[in-house]
């Protein structure tokens, strides 16, 4: 789908391509691991293999179920990625021996609870550009810095989609009951992509909403979105670039508390200051819905899906963000950290303005 982006400029020519080379990812785990218990924590680096590969060719070696292993994400297969994974103590010693030419153990420790998804507190990214002249450079080193003033959208990346980025269709198909998927997990991740898929068709309606409300006068608006004027008074003052609209589903940031978004001045200013951030749906049973203006807007985007929603962050913070040109190699090499569930991939699409693939 052709999306909206959150930045002004116009697009910036450059050759990106995942590789281990070019896309290394370092996992940041929730806590610090306690160094005594009865689960081994690993800290491995793989390239080339999923999480789930990896997995499994560790399983396989130490002779026991891919579920005895535990892990916080799922990593790129065409990266090098670092991350930690738990396992019994008991199967130690018979790690140690483990040689695979696309995974390396880098160290042990230990800790009481065995790792869960979800138990990382985000990813550290290092990702190089080629092919970028002096001028594309300047221009991505002012995106960086909007980015790290403003923050970002937070689409789901391609990888959500499969290889042939049509994931969310099968999955569309198969909540709507007209095909049918044998094996759960692969019915829940096929499902998941449909719901992904429809967050950021609303999450690119709504960049496309904040668009018109800075480029067109108030009475142009009404027109084209139907809004009352009041209400594109009030996102015309807002100074971040995402406009809040009353009964938007907000979340205190990074992590916290769901409540509704009633137009109260001091809850836009805590959305400047990041202490609090804007949710879109992610579409299915039990989930917090917009109301008003805002709910009117995300209605659209619904379906009947029997997995259980969610919410999901629509605006992020990228920290820690570091940009390097070398003009001999024309390459231009960044680092940022991103919360967890976010794509370093989406972050370069920001500063492209167009699909990677």
């Amino acid at each position: 789908m052709d999306r909206f982006y959150s930045l002004a400029h116009a697009s910036i020519d450059f050759h990106f391509k995942q590789s281990p080379r070019d896309f290394v990812v370092d996992e940041i785990p929730l806590y610090e691991f306690s160094g005594e218990g009865e689960h081994l924590i690993v800290h491995v680096r793989k390239k080339l293999l999923t999480t789930n590969e990896m997995i499994g060719i560790l399983a396989r070696y130490l002779g026991i179920k891919n579920k005895e292993i535990g892990y916080a994400g799922l990593k790129d297969k065409h990266a090098m990625t670092k991350q930690y994974i738990s396992l019994h103590k008991i199967h130690e010693q018979k790690l140690q021996s483990f040689e695979h030419e696309n995974i390396k153990i880098l160290s042990t420790t230990y800790h009481n609870n065995k790792i869960r998804i979800g138990h990382l507190r985000g990813n550290r990214f290092y990702i190089r550009l080629k092919k970028v002249t002096p001028t594309a450079a300047l221009k991505i080193d002012e995106a960086l810095k909007n980015i790290e003033a403003c923050g970002m959208p937070n689409y789901f990346g391609y990888q959500r989609f499969g290889n042939d980025g049509d994931n969310h269709i099968l999955g569309e198909k198969i909540a709507k009951g007209e095909a049918k998927e044998r094996n759960p997990r692969v019915k829940k991740l096929l499902i998941n992509a449909y719901q992904s898929h429809l967050f950021n068709l609303w999450l690119s309606r709504r960049l496309e909403i904040n668009s018109l409300v800075e480029s067109f006068a108030v009475h142009e608006i009404e027109s084209l979105l139907n809004m009352p004027n009041d209400s594109v008074k009030k996102m015309k003052l807002q100074q971040h670039p995402f406009k809040l609209i009353v009964g938007d589903v907000m979340e205190h940031y990074p992590h916290g508390k769901l409540f509704t978004f009633d137009g109260r001045e001091e809850d836009i200013e805590r959305f400047n200051t990041r202490d609090i951030s804007v949710t879109g749906p992610l579409i299915g049973k039990k989930f917090k819905t917009a109301t008003d203006l805002a709910g009117d807007i995300e209605k659209v985007y619904f379906d009947e899906i029997k997995e259980d929603g969610s919410r999901r962050f629509a605006w992020i913070y990228p920290t820690e963000i570091e940009g390097r040109f070398n003009q001999i190699e024309a390459q231009y090499e960044m680092n940022f950290t991103l919360p967890k569930g976010s794509y370093a991939t989406v972050l370069v699409e920001e500063i492209a303005k167009r699909k990677l693939l």
